[in-house]
């Protein structure tokens, strides 16, 4: 049995790294629930859907520099449900610009809800 937090990497790689916008929507049907709620803040409404995550992951994506990417900080993890990760962003082997853990609430085979904590 393995600890790996595969949906949620799936999501930080193949959903939020990936610039072109319809490969985009084709691994969030994969790996989201259909009614997908992503929690970036605690003052902040939830973005739901995947269009709108989608359009969210666009303007974000707007202002990064070329090359940037997602890494992970240490090993993913799983427990009954819910999946963990830890990551960078920026240019690989540069000071990343951004660091936080994602954590996933898992239902039916998918990522029914995520939750984003910033460095």
């Amino acid at each position: 049995m393995t600890n790996k937090a595969q949906l949620l990497e799936d999501s930080l790689f193949l959903v939020w790294s990936n610039t072109d916008v319809e490969q985009r929507l084709q691994a969030m049907q994969k790996i989201y629930s259909e009614d997908i709620c992503f929690y970036e803040s605690d003052s902040a409404e939830p973005v739901i859907g995947y269009e709108n995550i989608n359009t969210l992951i666009t303007g974000l994506q707007s202002g990064w520099a070329p090359g940037f990417s997602f890494q992970l900080s240490r090993p993913s993890q799983t427990n009954h449900g819910i999946e963990i990760a830890s990551w960078t962003l920026g240019i690989p082997g540069d000071e990343p610009v951004a660091g936080g853990t994602d954590i996933a609430v898992v239902e039916k085979g998918k990522i029914s809800a995520l939750y984003l904590y910033l460095d």
